[in-house]
């Protein structure tokens, strides 16, 4: 687990997706730790877990800084795109790694706790008025219908309104891309189908004796997510075409073929 936790990565990659799962480890008395998780997309179209990390406390993007100091120390010098859950302070420590990468939020989370903070008698037509401004041809356009959400739901949802407004700066940079590249970055969808492996291995063991053996644990889960069940570190995805994408608008980043 260790080797695998330090092993060299790849210098680019076109997305990182990261987030945070929580298990119980008993210390003196049982409490709540994050662990926190990266996945990578490679330029050759596969995806790789990079690495499992132990916080304290609740999840916080100080914490984050290290984790990502942690990825460039091991070789990562470019990312693209780095999608998350809107967590404050996110994107200042995603710029301190790599200048140049684009935050992103997840816009599963967002939708999702959009619907958390209305009634439920109110989804279908919030729905309606939501997808618009995910699937808007340009960051302008989806101003207008969050203008739109606004005037029709301010007065009774302004929580709901007010969630968008903070995240607009983290919502719009995907809707800068072309079709392809949007479908890939647009959720954690990549990290959420693994925390739900995650929290499955967690929940069947209630709480774990020390922090070692809960990710000791969640290192097994990784290894036994290869679909050719050998444990390799890489699996392929289905990115071809948004790699084609990824490779016109970054060509510039995308080192040479030699290279990966």
């Amino acid at each position: 687990m260790t080797d695998w936790q330090n092993r060299p990565l790849d210098e680019v990659y076109a997305a990182v997706f990261i987030d945070a799962i929580v298990v119980k480890v008993r210390d003196g008395q049982v409490a709540n730790r994050p662990v926190y998780a990266a996945i990578g997309v490679t330029l050759t179209g596969e995806k790789e877990v990079l690495g499992l990390w132990a916080g304290q406390g609740g999840e916080g993007a100080k914490f984050w800084m290290s984790v990502l100091t942690d990825l460039r120390n091991r070789g990562v010098k470019d990312v693209f795109f780095v999608v998350c859950d809107g967590l404050k302070g996110l994107p200042e420590v995603v710029a301190n790694a790599w200048p140049a990468a684009i935050v992103q939020t997840c816009i599963v989370h967002l939708i999702r706790n959009t619907f958390r903070l209305a009634s439920k008698r109110d989804w279908d037509a919030l729905k309606r008025d939501v997808k618009p401004i995910c699937t808007a041809v340009n960051a302008a356009a989806a101003r207008a219908t969050l203008d739109d959400l606004a005037e029709r739901w301010g007065t009774r949802y302004a929580a709901v309104i007010r969630l968008w407004e903070n995240a607009w700066t983290e919502f719009i940079p995907f809707l800068d891309y072309d079709l392809e590249i949007r479908k890939v970055i647009c959720s954690t969808n990549a990290i959420e189908s693994l925390n739900a492996r995650y929290r499955r291995a967690v929940k069947a063991r209630g709480h774990f004796p020390t922090e070692q053996a809960a990710l000791k644990c969640l290192y097994l889960v990784t290894r036994s997510l290869d679909p050719t069940g050998t444990g390799r570190t890489r699996w392929a995805m289905r990115w071809k075409p948004a790699l084609n994408a990824f490779a016109i608008t970054f060509g510039d980043r995308f080192p040479s073929a030699e290279t990966y």
